[in-house]
């Protein structure tokens, strides 16, 4: 299944909040396709060019320097409102809202720069089962001229209640947060303005009101900020390939302080007031 061009993410957002609703289509999706078949269903759009006043922008958003590299999240960027679109088939198991983002893994196989143009293709992946629902993989790859040249899976889960109530979490063990590299604040802005850059305009993350609906006292931050956020702390030190993979723990409430810290072998993470870890990631 083919797109030669990308879809508005904020109709597909509209479409998704209305299948939501009771009496609009709302329910409880089916099981989608059976695991060995997710990955038959691609899609793809070709000819994706870089428009150099987004990128600025998206750097200023996240704290990278302005040059015509792409930073590794700029990608999954430019290629969300494609797999929103898959993410809002009728083919994908999990019904895209309420949705956790729990993880993201990005190969860079070379530097990317502004005066390319990009092909890309998505699918989903790998449904397995967690102790709190179904956990999918939506891969998105990035090429130029047939060449691979960017590759990112986001992990996503979508909570289920379990007869049992599921497996608990052992909180006794939690270990001492690392030594701060840096604190930032993060103002309630970076929900607004994260969503603008990126196109993903989730209400979790711009309004109070939608935050409450699912579950949350205030607005959060966009997982992807926060990783793209590290990676900008992280810009001197990264070589032209690299794989960079983060874990979302806690989500960031808007506004909140967070504290930065490098780790031994290339691992960083992002903790709260209290050390409660927001993000571990690894680069390798």
């Amino acid at each position: 299944m083919g797109a030669r061009s990308q879809p508005s993410t904020g109709a597909l957002y509209r479409r998704a909040l209305l299948g939501a609703l009771p009496g609009l289509g709302g329910g409880r999706r089916g099981p989608g396709l059976p695991a060995g078949e997710l990955a038959t269903v691609e899609l793809a759009a070709g000819g994706v060019t870089v428009d150099r006043a987004h990128l600025a922008d998206y750097d200023r958003v996240c704290g990278f320097r302005l040059t015509d590299r792409l930073p590794a999240t700029f990608p999954h960027v430019m290629g969300f409102p494609l797999t929103l679109r898959l993410m809002t088939t009728p083919e994908f198991p999990i019904p895209v809202t309420g949705l956790v983002h729990v993880g993201n893994r990005i190969t860079v196989r070379r530097p990317i720069t502004a005066d390319e143009t990009l092909d890309f293709r998505t699918y989903a992946e790998n449904l397995r089962p967690h102790d709190r629902g179904r956990q999918v993989d939506v891969v998105l790859v990035g090429s130029v001229d047939g060449e691979e040249v960017w590759r990112g899976v986001s992990t996503y889960l979508g909570r289920e209640r379990k007869p049992d109530g599921g497996e608990r979490r052992d909180r006794s063990e939690r270990p001492e947060a690392p030594a701060a590299t840096a604190c930032w604040r993060v103002e309630p802005r970076v929900g607004t303005e994260y969503a603008r850059v990126s196109g993903d305009h989730n209400p979790i993350h711009t309004s109070r009101l939608g935050a409450r609906l699912f579950g949350f006292h205030r607005p959060i931050a966009h997982g992807m900020w926060s990783k793209a956020r590290c990676l900008a702390a992280l810009e001197n030190r990264l070589p032209d390939a690299y794989t960079v993979e983060v874990a979302f723990k806690l989500p960031v409430p808007l506004p909140s302080t967070v504290s930065f810290a490098l780790l031994p072998d290339g691992g960083f993470a992002l903790h709260d007031s209290r050390g409660r870890p927001h993000l571990v990631g690894l680069v390798r």
